[in-house]
């Protein structure tokens, strides 16, 4: 199981961080990621990190948003800076399977921006 936190409402250039706590002994053996669903959008990929700690990021976030994992208290972190209003969104965090489909979810958490 995994478990979002993290979200709230903050000001357009301002920071947050998201947690995404897992379940099970197999965390530190998963890719990781994070997606966002705006109002009327499709999900979108956000972020991942492999169990290697390869990381990657969609180009709308590069350069703001940095994904890490700790893999002691299997833990994956979204650490999103310079927001801005197109950010708002349901954050949620899955992990992948070794095929690299995402197969398992957590609920998301709601990330506002205001201008």
């Amino acid at each position: 199981q995994l478990q979002a936190s993290g979200g709230g409402l903050v000001q357009a250039g301002g920071s947050l961080r998201l947690s995404c706590a897992a379940s099970g002994r197999t965390f530190s053996s998963k890719t990781m990621g994070w997606f966002r669903q705006a109002p009327g959008k499709e999900r979108e990929f956000v972020a991942s990190i492999t169990w290697s700690l390869i990381t990657d990021y969609a180009d709308s976030v590069k350069g703001r948003f940095s994904i890490s994992r700790d893999n002691q208290k299997n833990t994956v972190y979204l650490q999103m800076n310079s927001l801005k209003p197109e950010d708002t969104a349901v954050y949620s965090c899955a992990a992948a399977v070794p095929t690299g489909a995402y197969v398992t979810w957590g609920q998301g958490t709601q990330v506002t921006v205001s201008s």
